[in-house]
């Protein structure tokens, strides 16, 4: 027994020195004690040795020295030699005599793996610009570590956050596009490759055809059955490469709009022997990939491309960028009947390719501060991704303040695109912890009861989507005063850090953006609590520096200006309001149904078209207003909205008429339109005065639409839509 209890022992000591001289010392007393090498020296070692000094020395006071020729002594780290066991952006951590050395599986490896031995073994967190948290310490000892790890995707973006603060894009491992794409052409590129401007009135034979005749625009496609496109493409690409050559990528991509390809009899052939749109834009691309063998191409699976192609694979060096548009987000991608469609499509394109880049939408682009609680469905996406042979993400959200809980849907999604296997639950209240500190319970419960209400209701949520299509589902009133209280509870238990309390007040921007855009559409709102609301936003919008309300970039001092103008006037008489419509020229599809109430109930449209909007696509407007008796007045006006990134343009004019019977019309005037290619969303008083009252009963609105997309607009070729909401006569 005794024997055996020294053998015990002997090998616990002999275990103890091991570990012990495996150990890497790096600080001691706040002094340093190993050394950082860079081996070999490069841009991205260098970037990796400077990264590690800076968080060192923020943990321990004691700044490492960084060498670039040495021999490893105890306690150094030397950062940049390679290993075969972490493929691209990955790296190894390996001790060896008290050595720790950072290994790259190539690209940015080695600065990734200084992240993890940071993270992991110094207790550093980063959670967004300039907010991280770190265990101070005199003294600081690395364990035996042997690990190595590789991302899931060898390409992870995001336009979440961060893009002017590059620790943070560094510590959360993300690439961008322009490092990558040839002359920064990576997405929707044909009209920079082959302007319309410049080749389109000559040649028009280059652009599709549409609807029986060539349509050359800033958005129409190429005519790809067409051997001149493709001789011109190819001098372009070629000369492109020879101004980049440290770039091996491009991408040829259709221009962005919907159903604007090539209809003619060849390309037309060519969609009908492969079942799909992307086949002609396939062959294209595998000529190209074979005409540059040594080069990458990317072109989207987009729109009228998603779906793959029966017949002709994309070779190699033909990268599919596949893009979910058109999927609900309220749960996963493959439980909807849209999102269903995606998986179907990403499923067949994985069949015929490994190299697929997939463009993920995470927020509400016509309401980037609104609620958008899809937290739940990011992991089992992202993994969705990962199974089908996905190899690079975007995750396209919104960079700017306000956005909502932008930099927890940024910090969350980066850990995800690293590795999609995380529990995004946990996730959240890791992140919550660190960045809301003890404000994180609250806004916790709020996240979870958002993301149950939602479901409960049955609502969709929708990239394009309006806070007031929920009023009744996950932002009641019920539920919203339940919100606020959290958020009430919230701000009390981190009032003494103004950071954090600030931190926690930009994320509430949100719900009440929301709660004023609800309150617009109820005729007995509480105009002076209404003003509070919009008073506050406007100063909290203000103090935070949020820029814009959504991707058309309304800015937040416009919409509360407009609010006070638009849904809290000053009381007037509109001789109108109330009064029956009578449709001579209906309006189109499901606005038929209620047009004739939203034009004069008083109720203004946001920005927005899915709410008190009334739209015509492609065709006139013409309607009747009685206002029930002889009335004197001098003014009519019409409220218009332009949503150019909607197929929604300024019609070309609008003509008042008055009659006593609605048989007999006598005109009152003429309001015309000027073009606007602008993609801000606006709103326009189509306004004719005359010098002298006139009598009479009815008022007649016809309004002159544009009838087809010009040849600049995503639509060409398509019809145009215009919308209208309030008539008013004074």
């Amino acid at each position: 027994m005794k024997i055996k209890h020294f053998f015990i022992l002997t090998f616990l000591l002999l275990l103890s020195s091991f570990f012990a001289s495996a150990q890497t010392p790096l600080v001691k007393n706040g002094k340093a004690k190993g050394r950082i090498i860079c081996s070999p020296q490069n841009t991205v070692n260098d970037e990796a040795a400077s990264l590690l000094r800076q968080f060192v020395e923020r943990s321990s006071g004691a700044s490492l020295p960084i060498v670039h020729q040495a021999n490893p002594r105890k306690g150094d780290i030397v950062i940049g030699e390679s290993t075969t066991r972490a493929g691209e952006d990955g790296f190894a951590l390996e001790s060896d005599g008290g050595v720790l050395r950072i290994k790259s599986g190539g690209d940015r490896g080695s600065i990734y793996g200084v992240v993890e031995l940071l993270e992991r073994y110094l207790g550093v967190t980063y959670y967004a610009k300039d907010v991280y948290t770190l265990t101070p310490s005199a003294d600081i000892t690395l364990p035996h570590i042997d690990m190595a790890d590789t991302p899931a995707f060898r390409f992870r973006q995001t336009f979440s956050y961060g893009n002017d603060d590059p620790v943070y894009r560094r510590w959360m491992r993300l690439e961008s596009h322009d490092e990558l794409f040839a002359a920064d052409m990576w997405v929707h590129t044909f009209n920079q490759l082959l302007p319309a401007e410049v080749y389109g009135k000559a040649h028009p034979e280059y652009y599709s055809m549409i609807n029986g005749r060539r349509q050359p625009g800033n958005h129409s496609q190429w005519c790809l059955t067409n051997p001149e496109v493709f001789e011109l493409a190819c001098q372009k690409i070629d000369s492109i490469f020879r101004a980049h050559p440290d770039k091996h990528m491009i991408s040829v991509s259709q221009n962005d709009g919907n159903g604007t390809y090539c209809q003619c009899p060849a390309c037309k052939k060519v969609e009908e022997e492969e079942g799909a749109v992307s086949g002609n834009y396939i062959r294209f691309l595998n000529r190209l990939a074979q005409r540059f063998p040594d080069k990458e191409f990317s072109t989207l699976a987009y729109l009228f491309t998603m779906d793959p192609p029966h017949l002709t694979k994309p070779l190699p060096n033909v990268n599919i960028m596949l893009c979910d548009i058109d999927c609900k987000r309220e749960v996963p991608l493959t439980d909807n009947e849209s999102g269903r469609h995606f998986v179907k499509a990403l499923e067949g394109w994985s069949r015929i390719s490994d190299n697929i880049f997939i463009w993920d939408y995470v927020i509400n682009f016509d309401g980037v501060v609104t609620p958008f609680p899809n937290f739940h469905c990011l992991q089992p996406n992202i993994s969705l991704f990962k199974r089908n042979h996905a190899t690079m993400l975007f995750e396209q959200n919104m960079p700017t303040r306000g956005t909502d809980f932008l930099e927890m849907k940024a910090w969350m999604l980066a850990k995800l695109m690293w590795n999609p296997q995380q529990d995004a639950d946990s996730l959240m209240l890791q992140f919550m912890r660190g960045y809301y500190r003890e404000a994180a319970p609250y806004l916790y419960q709020y996240q979870k009861l958002l993301q149950g209400a939602l479901l409960a209701s049955g609502t969709p949520l929708w990239i394009y989507d309006s806070p007031i299509t929920h009023k009744q589902g996950m932002l009641n009133a019920t539920l919203c005063k339940t919100y606020n209280q959290l958020f009430d509870r919230a701000e009390e238990a981190v009032r003494a850090d103004t950071a954090v309390l600030n931190r926690v007040r930009l994320s509430r921007l949100p719900l009440q953006y929301s709660e004023l855009e609800i309150a617009r559409t109820n005729p007995n709102r509480d105009a002076v609590a209404t003003r509070q609301q919009l008073d506050l936003f406007d100063e909290r919008t203000r103090q935070f520096g949020v820029r814009t309300l959504n991707e058309r970039d309304n800015r937040p001092e416009d919409y509360c200006r407009l609010y006070r103008q638009r849904f809290l006037p000053v009381s007037e008489r509109n001789l109108a309001l109330g009064r029956p419509v009578t449709f001579i020229s209906e309006p189109s599809g499901r606005y038929a149904d209620f047009g004739a109430n939203a034009l004069t109930d008083g109720l203004y449209g946001g920005t927005t078209y899915v709410e008190s909007w009334v739209g015509w696509e492609g065709r006139d407007a013409d309607f009747t207003i009685d206002l029930g008796s002889t009335e004197s007045f001098s003014e009519v006006t019409a409220d218009f909205l332009l949503q150019s990134g909607a197929w929604i343009l300024w019609p070309q004019s609008v003509t008042y008429s008055v009659s006593d019977d609605a048989r007999e019309w006598r005109p009152f005037g003429t309001y015309t339109f000027t073009e606007d290619r602008s993609l801000t969303v606006k709103f326009l008083d189509a306004t004719v005065t005359v010098p002298q009252p006139v009598s009479a009963r009815y008022v007649r609105v016809s309004v002159k639409g544009i009838g087809q997309c010009p040849s600049w607009h995503y639509g060409v070729g398509y019809p145009a839509w215009f919308f209208l909401d309030e008539v008013k006569v004074r």
